[in-house]
């Protein structure tokens, strides 16, 4: 596995404050990596000192196999951490090509770039007259200038309504077709979920887990070693399945509702098992489902639901 970037034992005080408390995970090349973690986790903190607008107290991190990030580095990476800082009187194309301007690099794309993001038609429109998903798009759109392998995004989706919501989801995965590795922090669970391949859960500056979304979603990461899934099961007598199941080691969370059960259960209690033990026990399951959790249950068990704030 090619990594773009590996943090290490990364740290960050603010006087006695902890953002940050010894931190390792790897970002593999052409992946969707979310940063995940409640306001206030250490996610933005995380991202400006891999783009070195912090300074770690400890640790390091290393692009593409370098330690620390050079100037050329940094211009190879496509970066927005915070509100884009556009002219509203000014159109798309001439703030692109302020942008470009900036970076030394990238006039010539700007019609590519824009039409990456959808905007191609509306270049010559003030940037006032966008709606908020369309002023976000134009600012990935600045990102992309220079053509960058790796782009570094921090809350994308941060003050947009649904549309605006579902216009980034789609321009996050068309442009990880494309080859690039996508960076994100951000709090909404749900879409990292439905965006990235692979997440890093961050509470009170301290990593919790990380893993590809599947082994997250079931449990097997590094951090937790036990695969855990859940099953929702009915039977005719559901008070004597609930006593059979109660009964059962490697079986957790058992919570009744609508007619059915639903379990928490370790990797060695399959459906298959289950069903058995069951009717050795003389209970006819007339259900038996394995549910995927969603990010936000494991999330939750995780962190406890709580903000870091």
């Amino acid at each position: 596995m090619s990594v773009v970037l590996s943090i290490q034992n990364l740290s960050k005080n603010y006087g006695q404050v902890q953002a940050l408390n010894n931190v390792s995970f790897d970002v593999p090349k052409g992946s969707v990596f979310g940063i995940l973690g409640p306001n206030g986790s250490g996610k933005t903190t995380m991202l400006g000192i891999v783009m070195d607008v912090l300074n770690a107290s400890s640790g390091k991190f290393l692009w593409n196999g370098e330690e620390g990030s050079t100037h050329t580095m940094r211009k190879n990476i496509g970066t927005l951490l915070e509100t884009p800082n556009f002219y509203h009187y000014l159109s798309a194309k001439k703030n692109l090509e302020i942008a470009a301007a900036i970076k030394e690099k990238g006039k010539e794309e700007i019609p590519t770039v824009l039409e990456k993001v959808n905007l191609l038609e509306r270049q010559h429109s003030k940037f006032s007259t966008y709606s908020l998903g369309m002023k976000q798009r134009l600012a990935i759109a600045s990102t992309l200038l220079g053509n960058p392998d790796i782009l570094v995004f921090d809350e994308p989706t941060n003050g947009l309504d649904p549309a605006g919501i579902a216009e980034i989801r789609e321009l996050m995965k068309d442009l990880n077709r494309q080859g690039k590795t996508i960076i994100m922090a951000s709090h909404i669970l749900d879409e990292v979920e439905k965006v990235c391949t692979h997440v890093a859960i961050i509470q009170k500056g301290v990593l919790k887990t990380t893993g590809t979304v599947n082994e997250v979603l079931s449990g097997s990461t590094q951090q937790n070693q036990i695969t855990v899934s859940s099953i929702e099961l009915a039977a005719e007598n559901i008070a004597a399945l609930e006593a059979v199941l109660r009964e059962i080691a490697g079986i957790s969370n058992i919570v009744i509702e609508s007619g059915s059960i639903t379990i928490d259960a370790e990797e060695s209690i399959n459906p298959a098992k289950l069903n058995q033990l069951c009717f050795d026990k003389g209970i006819v399951l007339s259900q038996l489902q394995l549910k995927k959790k969603s990010l936000e249950k494991r999330f939750l068990e995780i962190t406890g639901g709580k903000s870091d704030r």
